[in-house]
């Protein structure tokens, strides 16, 4: 239970903060220097914000062990991925094929390889902390 309720509380603070820069991102700074900068220039906030909030879960949480940091890593990048998808529907009225057509642009890349590297760092702190 508690890997889900870290899972869950990840993804929440990272989300939250991700859709305000996303939004500083998408309606300012990327008409300035175009999409790829702004990506580039918005994940490293964003993957110092995850190190420090996974630390804080790990420890609040109780999540110890590698697998369970997996666990919680993997149910937050999930619900991340779900966030996303549904945000693109609704807000951007776009189809699942345009929704998975566009992660195949270069900035849309970079920050699903941001993605991946958020859902790891839990696994990566609890093995830094063992």
């Amino acid at each position: 239970m508690n890997r889900a309720k870290a899972g869950l509380a990840y993804w929440g603070i990272i989300f939250a903060l991700g859709f305000v820069l996303g939004t500083i991102r998408t309606l300012w700074l990327a008409p300035l220097v175009g999409l790829l900068p702004a990506t580039a220039l918005e994940l490293p906030l964003m993957l110092t914000a995850s190190w420090f909030a996974a630390s804080w879960l790990m420890r609040r949480f109780g999540i110890g062990t590698g697998g369970a940091a997996l666990v919680v890593g993997a149910l937050a990048f999930t619900l991340l991925m779900v966030a996303e998808y549904a945000l693109a529907v609704v807000l951007a009225r776009q189809t699942p094929a345009q929704w998975l057509a566009g992660l195949g642009q270069p900035h849309a890349l970079l920050g699903l390889a941001g993605q991946v590297i958020f859902a790891l760092i839990p696994w990566w702190r609890a093995g830094r902390s063992a």
